[in-house]
């Protein structure tokens, strides 16, 4: 079913958009759970609680692209159950792992929410995303938004797990340039 009908399905209010949904992003929407959770159950009640919020955010809003709002919706999910889970024990992981990285790239004890808003920090990383090469970007956005691990990363692109670190780590510097130059000295 192309997305124009589900998210129709969603306008007019059937049921069916959901099981519509859950068939073809199903599997996408679990992934990204996962890579942020890395627990079956809280991924389930993740991918289920995207589909109440599509539900209740469809209508107003029509997503151009279905994919990327239910992605984002999953991403927002897990990232606030992981804090959750976080807060109540202390462990480290992927993400947390993923995260710190990125960190070094603004100033210290000053977290990116608190520099610059969420509109002007997409509109930053949207840009900064666009000035490198294609695959560069494919390896930044599988580690830090989809929160792939090096050996996933590694495999996907046939590359070792020491060139991708290399990758990143350039990548993350000309992150660092970036905000260096829009005066976010670290």
């Amino acid at each position: 079913m192309l997305d124009s009908e589900i998210i129709a399905l969603y306008w007019s209010r059937q049921e069916q958009a959901i099981a519509e949904t859950q068939a073809k992003y199903g599997s996408y929407c679990q992934g990204i759970a996962w890579n942020i959770l890395r627990n079956r159950q809280d991924t389930e009640e993740c991918v289920n609680d995207t589909w109440l919020r599509a539900w209740n955010a469809m209508p107003p809003q029509r997503p151009n692209a279905l994919a990327v709002f239910l992605g984002t919706i999953t991403r927002h999910l897990s990232l606030d159950r992981w804090r959750a889970t976080l807060a109540k024990k202390r462990g480290s992981g992927q993400l947390e792992a993923s995260l710190s990285e990125l960190d070094a790239c603004v100033p210290a004890g000053v977290s990116l929410e608190e520099r610059i808003s969420q509109e002007e920090l997409g509109r930053l990383l949207d840009r900064f995303l666009r000035t490198l090469p294609l695959r560069e970007r494919c390896i930044f956005i599988r580690k830090y938004w989809y929160t792939d691990s090096i050996l996933d990363i590694a495999r996907r692109f046939h590359m070792t797990e020491s060139a991708v670190k290399v990758n990143l780590h350039r990548s993350r510097n000309k992150l660092r340039q970036l905000l260096e130059q829009e005066g976010f000295a670290p």
